[in-house]
C-alpha cells in the first residue's frame, strides 16, 4: 500500500498541523507511546477538533511505511505535488529573482524529502521534477522534509527539457551540475534568475537535460570519494549561491 495519503512521525505531523489542519481526517497514535510531545501533539488536535485515535502496532504495519512513524500518523487530504500552472503563477507573482531546484531522475524518497528540507532552509522559490523517473513526495519524503512540504512548492511537469525551455524565456539562467563540467560552483555566477539542476546519483542528468543547460558547473571533491549524496550535494551549491547573492 502506498504512503502517499499519510503523513507520519512527529515533526511532519506538527508541520500539517500549523499549516492545514483542515486537511486532516483522524489522528492515529500508537497505543502505550507517552511522552512530552506526543501528548502535545495530541492537545494541539483535540483543540482543532481533530479526532484522536489509539491504535496497535499492527494498524501501523498495515500500512507498509517506509521510515519510522514514531507512533503518530494522520490520514490527509492534502495535495502536495503541484503541477505546471502553479509554477506559471509563482513566477509572475515572484518580486525578486526566481531561485529553483530542478531534481532530476532523483528517485529515492528520502533524497527527494532531505533536498526539499534543504531548498526551504535555503530560500528556494520551488522544486521542480519530472512526473516520471522521479521520486514522488508521499509520506516518507514529507517526513524526512521535516516541514518543508508545506512551505516550498514541489512541482511535477510532464516535459522537463519543455519546462526548462520555458524558464529560460523568462530569462532564468538554467545551472547544471556534471562532473566533468569546466568552472567549479564557487567559479560560477549563481546569482540572478537560477534553476539548479541536479541529476541521479550515478547517472548524473538525462542528456535532454544536459542540453537545455546554460552553463555546468562542478564540485570539488578533496578527498578520495567521488560523489556526495544528492541533498548533500544540494545543500553544497544551494548554500553557495545564497551566500553568492546575498553578496550582490
Amino acid at each position: 500500500m502506498s504512503d502517499a495519503n499519510y503523513v507520519f512521525g512527529i515533526n511532519a505531523v506538527f508541520s500539517l498541523m500549523k499549516n492545514n489542519a483542515k486537511q486532516i481526517g483522524t489522528l492515529y497514535v500508537l497505543t502505550g507511546k507517552r511522552n512530552q510531545r506526543v501528548n502535545d501533539l495530541m492537545d494541539i488536535a483535540k483543540n482543532l477538533n481533530i479526532r484522536v485515535e489509539r491504535v496497535g502496532a499492527e494498524f501501523f504495519d498495515q500500512k507498509q511505511l517506509e521510515g519510522a512513524h514514531q507512533g503518530v500518523l494522520v490520514e490527509t487530504q492534502q495535495n502536495y505535488t503541484q503541477d505546471e500552472s502553479a509554477l506559471d503563477v509563482l513566477l509572475n507573482d515572484l518580486d525578486v529573482p526566481p531561485f529553483l531546484l530542478v531534481l532530476d531522475g532523483v528517485t529515492d524518497p528520502h533524497n527527494i524529502g532531505a533536498c526539499l528540507r534543504t531548498a526551504d532552509a535555503a530560500g528556494v522559490h520551488a522544486v521542480i521534477v519530472p512526473k516520471d523517473k522521479s521520486g514522488t513526495l508521499n509520506g516518507t519524503a514529507i517526513k524526512v522534509a521535516c516541514g518543508a512540504a508545506e512551505n516550498t512548492p514541489f512541482i511535477a511537469v510532464t516535459n522537463l527539457a519543455r519546462c526548462l525551455r520555458k524558464l529560460q524565456e523568462r530569462g532564468i539562467w538554467i545551472t547544471g551540475t556534471a562532473g566533468e563540467a569546466k568552472a567549479s560552483i564557487y567559479q560560477t555566477d549563481l546569482t540572478g534568475p537560477v534553476a539548479v539542476v541536479m541529476g541521479a546519483e550515478g547517472k548524473g542528468m538525462r542528456r535532454l537535460t544536459r542540453e537545455c543547460c546554460d552553463q555546468l558547473a562542478f564540485m570539488p571533491m578533496a578527498g578520495e570519494v567521488s560523489s556526495l549524496n544528492v541533498s548533500v550535494a544540494s545543500g553544497v551549491i544551494l548554500f553557495e549561491a545564497v551566500r553568492q547573492r546575498s553578496s550582490v
